[in-house]
This record gives structure tokens, C-alpha cells and sequence, in this order.
């Protein structure tokens, strides 16, 4: 269903439903009152009976022929139903309308009561006169009220009924024009190009300025990705040149060359090309998935754990550059996070603290618990000026002058994974030294 069609079905049920509940509120306040009205009626025309004297009906000889019993006529149709009697003392009949019956209409003598007669049911009210001798009951058939209320409640459902189409248009009218704002953003979102991801500027009512707040907010999410796509696209190519390029040419010299060694010599650069170009493409492909990795639960990770198994991972390389490696002693320190992501934080750190630091230097991880989990890796290597600190965590930013061999993506790597696992990166000089130190504040 559309939700024009939902709305108005939701308020046509919910007037209908109204209407049932107030008519019937209304059919059972009225049939009260009605009664109400109709119960004093009858009262008063006991009231008017005995205004009009009493007295010549007095008989206290049963015997008495001379007395006949009057009998009034019924002047209108609707006179049948209803009746009245009068009884001397309550026990001899002296008066009574065509259709009463011989008998008494309700065997309660005072006030009102139902009775059954002749399998009709009617309405009585009796009463005294003031000397208690004679008593007087004035009837009504039920069945008469009952068609009056009937009547009411049949006018009020076909009046509804009626209202109903007419309501159904204008709520239907009225949904329509108050969702124009809705069908003129849709119209705005069909007509735009996929390339634009400029805001929206509609003027919109309260309830759909938030959803144009949210779609302007996922524009500027989506053109960021794109920006970043873009960049990552071109510097990815662009880094990706170079070493193929280098293979290439070592690879054309290799082919040419007359002699072993120089043959030997233009392969083994070729190798080396080859594994920087690996290299890069492993980073490139660990930074793209860290840029469309959506959330992941969380879970207890040991950082002593995760650091033990890097620095046995990484221990032939770094003996193979002349680096030591030191985990520091301390206590077990637990973080929320992604074990995998966190083994790739900790060994892109070691790795750059290996690749760019000279032979026989040291490079230390330290882990502590408090005030809050924190993990440092420190080298005693040549160290960064304040103008690089602020740019190795850019993407293929390398440093001038280095010939190290690296891709320039490490640390962008390091800095998603700390943003993922909401932690907070600090690069600066260690506190004994020279070197780099890179500190990770985990909450």
C-alpha cells in the first residue's frame, strides 16, 4: 500500500470505529434518557388521572350493580399501547382504558416494574392516591420505546454511511496535499543525476525536514567515500607504476644483457620489484577492506597475546636487518576490539620501526593497563622532524631521503584500524633519546 492508501485507510477506520463508539455511547445514553422522559410521562398521567377526582369511583359494595365499570375509548391508534386501570382499594376495578386487562397490569403497587402481558411486555407505574384508596396504573408497551430508539440508531448508521464516501475524498484530498513535500523531494531524488551529491534545498514541513537532514548527510558520506575511492584509485595507480615499470626495465636488461652477472644482477632487481609490487598490492587490498569493513562485534582480545605472536612473526626479519626486539614486562591488559585488525595494527607499527631505523638499533613494545589500556612502539632510530610527524600517516607519504623500501600505506592502515576501534594515535619523540614513539590509547 502506498502511503496515501494507508493513511486514509487508517483514518477511515479510525472515524469509523469513532462514530461506532460514540453511537452506541449515544444509542444507550439516549435510550436511558428516553426512558427516563417516558417513565416521568407515564407518572404524570397518573398524576392527571387522579387530578380529575377520584371519589365517584368509590364502590365499597362489591354487590352493587347500580356502579358499571367505564371503559374510555381509544381515540388514536397508537392509543393501544398504552393502558391504564383504576382499582377502589386496589382490589376492584372501576375504570380502565379498551385494551387493559381485567387484572391487575403489575402485581407491584407502587412505583415502577415491568410486567408480562399476554406475552407482551410493558412498562407500569402505579400509584396511591392520597387516602391510599384507590390505586392507579398506567401502562406503556416496550416494544413501543424500542422502535424509537431503533429509529435513532438507524438514522445515525445510515448518516455514516452517507458521510463515509464523502470523507473518504476529502481525507484522501487532505492526505494528498499534505504529502506533497514527500512527493516533491521523490520527484527532486528521480530527476538528479548519480553524480550529484550536492544537498538538498527544499522548503519541507518539520516531520521531513530530519529525513532531508539524513539524505544530505548520506550525500556527504557518499561523496567523501567517492573522494576517497578516487584519490585511493589514482595514488594506487600511480604507486603501482613505479615498481612495474622498475620490472619491466629490469626485466628488458635482463633479456639483453651478455653476460651472467649482469643478467643475475638485473633479475634480482626484477625480485625485488616484484615483492615491493606485492606489498603494495597486500596493503592496498587490507586498506580498501578497512574502508568499506562494516561494524563487527567486538570482542576480549589479550594485547600481550597479540603482541607476542607479531614479534615471533617478525623476529627473522628483524634479525636479518640487525634489529632487536623487546616486549616490555607488565600485566595482562585486555581491549574490546578485532583481534585480526589489532595483529595488523602491532605489526605495521614493528614492521616501519624495523624498515626505518638503522642496523643495531632497538625497538621496544610496551603495554600497560593503566589509567587506560595503551600500547607503544618505540624505536631509538634517526627519528622525525615535526613537519614529517604530521605526515606519515598520510597515504604513500614516505620520507625524503629514505631508501627504505615500503609502500607509504602502513600507517594510514594503522590510523583505520585505531578510528574502527575508537582509540586515539599519538606520534612523538621518546622520552630517552631519539627515535620515534607511537602510543595507542584504547578506551
Amino acid at each position: 500500500m502506498s502511503l496515501k492508501q494507508r493513511l486514509v485507510v487508517l483514518m477511515l477506520s479510525a472515524i469509523t470505529v469513532l462514530w461506532l463508539a460514540a453511537s452506541t455511547g449515544l444509542y444507550l445514553h439516549s435510550k436511558h434518557e428516553f426512558n427516563e422522559i417516558l417513565d416521568a410521562h407515564l407518572a404524570q398521567i397518573a398524576s392527571l388521572l387522579m387530578a380529575q377526582g377520584l371519589d365517584q369511583y368509590d364502590d365499597d359494595d362489591e354487590d352493587d350493580d347500580d356502579i358499571d365499570m367505564e371503559h374510555t375509548p381509544l381515540l388514536h391508534k397508537y392509543s393501544r399501547r398504552v393502558a391504564f386501570q383504576l382499582w377502589y382499594k386496589g382490589e376492584r376495578l372501576t375504570l380502565h382504558s379498551q385494551n387493559a386487562t381485567n387484572t391487575l397490569l403489575s402485581q407491584q403497587k407502587e412505583g415502577f416494574s415491568d410486567s408480562y402481558i399476554n406475552q407482551e411486555h410493558w412498562r407500569v407505574f402505579s400509584a396511591w392516591d392520597d387516602d391510599r384508596r384507590h390505586l392507579v396504573q398506567v401502562a406503556e408497551l416496550i416494544e413501543v420505546r424500542e422502535e424509537v430508539i431503533h429509529d435513532m440508531t438507524r438514522t445515525q448508521l445510515l448518516a455514516l454511511l452517507v458521510a463515509l464516501p464523502i470523507i473518504a475524498l476529502v481525507v484522501w484530498w487532505s492526505a494528498l496535499w499534505g504529502l506533497k513535500p514527500l512527493i516533491n523531494l521523490t520527484q527532486s531524488i528521480a530527476k538528479r543525476e548519480p553524480r550529484n551529491l550536492t544537498p538538498l534545498d527544499l522548503i519541507a514541513p518539520a516531520e521531513v525536514r530530519p529525513l532531508i537532514e539524513c539524505l544530505n548527510s548520506l550525500f556527504g558520506r557518499i561523496q567523501i567515500m567517492m573522494d576517497n575511492e578516487r584519490r585511493f584509485t589514482a595514488d594506487a595507480a600511480h604507486e603501482l607504476r613505479t615498481p612495474i615499470a622498475g620490472i619491466s626495465a629490469q626485466v628488458q636488461v635482463a633479456k639483453l644483457s651478455l653476460h651472467e652477472h649482469e643478467r643475475q644482477h638485473a633479475l634480482n632487481y626484477a625480485l625485488q620489484g616484484c615483492q615491493r609490487a606485492t606489498h603494495l598490492i597486500s596493503q592496498l587490498l587490507t586498506l580498501a577492506r578497512l574502508e568499506s569493513s562494516a561494524s563487527t562485534q567486538l570482542q576480549t582480545c589479550s594485547l600481550r597475546d597479540l603482541a607476542t605472536e607479531v614479534l615471533v612473526e617478525l623476529a627473522p626479519t628483524a634479525h636479518d636487518a640487525g634489529i632487536t626486539l623487546e616486549l616490555v614486562e607488565g600485566e595482562e591488559t585486555q581491549v574490546l576490539g578485532l583481534p585480526l585488525l589489532l595483529q595488523v595494527l602491532i605489526r605495521n607499527l614493528v614492521d616501519n620501526a624495523i624498515r626505518y631505523t638503522p642496523t643495531g638499533s632497538l625497538v621496544t613494545l610496551t603495554i600497560l593497563s593503566t589509567p587506560q589500556p595503551t600500547l607503544i612502539v618505540s624505536d631509538n632510530g634517526w627519528g622525525l622532524s615535526e613537519e614529517e610527524m604530521a605526515k606519515i600517516s598520510q597515504r604513500f607519504y614516505r620520507v625524503l631521503g629514505n631508501k627504505a623500501s615500503g609502500s607509504g600505506l602502513g600507517l594510514s592502515i594503522v590510523e583505520r584500524i585505531v578510528a574502527i576501534h575508537q582509540a586515539h594515535i599519538v606520534y612523538s619523540k621518546p622520552t630517552s633519546g631519539q627515535g620515534l614513539q607511537v602510543t595507542v590509547n584504547f578506551k
